[in-house]
């Protein structure tokens, strides 16, 4: 089991290919007002954090999540059901 800081530090990186603004990162970066994605930019990061953790991010769960803090929770959460 990682800690939450690791589990920030691999969302961090995955989502560096996708900020094309540059944005810094935090907890509270919000992925459609502050990174700027499209629908089709969130599909394919879902897809490279489901592969990265093992894990199925439903799509459900994906309306719910706004920020990189709440898709670490949600990472954290469905490690520790796995």
């Amino acid at each position: 089991m990682t800690t939450r800081d690791e589990t920030f530090a691999k969302v961090k990186e995955l989502i560096d290919p996708f900020n094309k603004k540059g944005v810094e990162l935090s907890e509270a970066t919000r992925f459609a007002q502050d990174l700027e994605w499209d629908s089709l930019t969130v599909m394919d990061f879902v897809a490279a954090i489901e592969d990265e953790f093992d894990i199925i991010i439903t799509m459900n769960m994906q309306a719910e999540i706004e920020t990189v803090g709440q898709l670490i929770d949600a990472v954290e959460k469905l490690r520790a059901a796995a």
